[in-house]
């Protein structure tokens, strides 16, 4: 049975860890487990991701990209569909990237032990933002009983 919109929505809510999907270069998908925000609202995703992975680069030559998340028991899954956008490289522990970053932490995980050690991290790691806006949700209700 397929789940009303409500439903499958409220499953990216019940976890902060899923899949991405991006394309490779053959058209193959590729899956990666992240750690994500969802913003209701704004029906976005955002994503700290690696430069240099190769993620990252079949998002920048082909930006389409899903988010795939199932519950707990298996049974129910949500599959959301979008454009990536992908931000600067942090270059400077206090550019706009490292501020995006800082705040998706927060978002996702709470306040950090030592903020300047995660400020440096992210440049040296060359991280940045993935953000995608959902343009379509779907998936399948698990057993009802």
């Amino acid at each position: 049975m397929t789940a009303p919109a409500d439903r499958i929505e409220s499953l990216f809510a019940a976890t902060k860890i899923g899949a991405l999907v991006t394309l490779k270069r053959d058209g193959r998908p590729q899956l990666s487990n992240i750690v994500y925000h969802y913003d209701p609202g704004a029906r976005t995703f955002s994503v700290s991701i690696t430069d240099g992975r190769a993620k990252t680069a079949n998002m920048r030559r082909d930006p389409r990209v899903s988010l795939y998340v199932s519950a707990a028991d298996g049974w129910a899954y949500a599959v959301a569909e979008g454009t990536a956008e992908l931000s600067p490289v942090a270059k400077d522990p206090h550019d706009d990237t490292v501020e995006e970053l800082v705040a998706l932490y927060r978002a996702v995980q709470g306040e950090h032990p030592d903020w300047d050690e995660f400020r440096d991290a992210m440049v040296a790691d060359r991280r940045l933002v993935l953000t995608m806006r959902v343009e379509r949700f779907y998936g399948m209700a698990g057993p009802t009983g």
